[in-house]
């Protein structure tokens, strides 16, 4: 946790002299979302006050709306935690996923399409993979899908799929070989980028549509071994 409250310190800045539990809900949900805090983690409100330098009152409205979202839930007597996800939970993200994600490349309308942030996401990628750093790709495959949804200039839908990056990293935690699981899509993010890059928008949606029911077989894969395994006795 002591890592990660220094990160944290390092968001300061982003709060400006108009701190709000709005500003506070940003700044942890990114956190959440790029994997500062896994999934069980107890989250101190004296810590990650301390460490943004905003009231307990105002913490605990920005936990209220991430609660809302369902990145965090409240246990009585115990206090806040960032949620572990269900086999469930992790079948609608990515029901959410595709409707929203292949609407977006369906209804893009004439190129040359806005592809520079898609662009910069798949050299992240490259970076990640060249460093080995599984993580990172998998925060770069993020970032690649929510520069897709970008494409759409809707910020209602921008905030809409913020929270569910937000929850699909969490499903991501639960990935016992991340290398197996983000590798391969580094290579399918490429053939999208190219597709829209030449105006195969259909083409585009085709892929896109295959790699996301790929990446929900993978992941229900491995949550429902784990939840096999934690009920074993």
């Amino acid at each position: 946790m002591a890592e990660q409250l220094t990160a944290l310190a390092d968001d300061r800045v982003l709060l400006g002299r108009t701190s709000t539990a709005e500003r506070v809900s940003d700044i942890l949900r990114t956190r959440i979302a790029d994997g500062y805090f896994p999934p069980g983690t107890r989250l101190s409100e004296d810590g990650i006050g301390g460490a943004l330098g905003v009231s307990r009152n105002t913490l605990r409205e920005a936990f209220r709306l991430l609660t809302h979202e369902r990145l965090l839930v409240h246990e009585l007597n115990r206090g806040v935690f960032v949620r572990v996800l269900t086999v469930e939970d992790v079948e609608d993200i990515y029901r959410t996923r595709a409707l929203v994600e292949c609407a977006v490349v369906r209804g893009l309308g004439e190129p040359p399409y806005p592809l520079e942030g898609v662009a910069a996401a798949v050299r992240e990628g490259e970076s990640a993979a060249a460093e080995n750093d599984w993580k990172a790709l998998g925060t770069a495959n993020i970032h690649f899908h929510r520069e897709l949804v970008a494409l759409a200039g809707s910020e209602r839908t921008d905030e809409l799929m913020r929270s569910v990056f937000a929850e699909l990293r969490l499903a991501f935690h639960v990935v016992d070989d991340p290398r197996r699981l983000h590798e391969p899509y580094l290579v399918r993010n490429l053939e999208i980028l190219r597709a829209l890059q030449t105006g195969a928008r259909r083409e585009a949606e085709r892929l896109l549509e295959t790699y996301l029911a790929d990446s929900l077989e993978r992941v229900v894969e491995v949550y429902r071994r784990r939840v096999g395994e934690e009920s074993a006795p």
